[in-house]
């Protein structure tokens, strides 16, 4: 077991130095061409927990009405982003803090989404995400960030996703 292990730090040591020459040789991530059937599953209860999502998505993060929270969040909703407190209050009170404003609701969600996956309670959502190249100004890459939700009685009870601490604006 320990030479497993001296083993892998080995491996390790030696793999690390050609991380970032991996990064250059990425395929891009790319959203699904139809992204609204991805929130839909013949069976009817992961349908409705994919459509709860899809409405989170479309109404409360792209159009910023949370004003309509309460159809979609259970009151106690867990937040595991490290950024917003847990309540559906508390969220709701974060995104107005900082700014989102309510628009009309688009017919279809824009948000650029790879693929959708729902089992039990469960519904998750990967998204491309681009990014600045941290050594090379106005270069970028893409990669996927994750939701997680899982339902209750109609509703997101819980959150997670890939978000570190972002540091806010004064």
């Amino acid at each position: 077991m320990r030479h497993l292990l001296i083993l892998s730090i080995a491996l390790a040591a030696v793999a690390v130095p050609t991380i970032p020459k991996l990064a250059h040789a990425q395929e891009a991530v790319t959203s699904a061409p139809n992204i609204d059937a991805l929130f839909t599953d013949r069976n009817r209860q992961l349908n409705a927990n994919k459509q709860v999502v899809y409405h989170i998505m479309k109404d409360l993060l792209e159009a910023g009405n949370w004003d309509k929270a309460r159809l979609y969040l259970t009151e106690r909703y867990i937040q595991h982003n490290p950024n917003v407190p847990s309540g559906r209050a508390s969220v709701v009170k974060f995104f107005n803090d900082i700014g989102v404003k309510p628009k009309p609701i688009p017919a279809r969600l824009s948000s650029p989404v790879v693929q959708v996956v729902a089992q039990g309670n469960f519904v998750i959502v990967s998204l491309v995400s681009t990014l600045p190249y941290p050594k090379e100004p106005g270069k970028t890459y893409t990669t996927t960030w994750f939701d997680m939700f899982r339902i209750k009685d109609g509703k997101a009870d819980e959150h997670w996703d890939s978000a570190p601490i972002f540091v806010m604006p004064d």
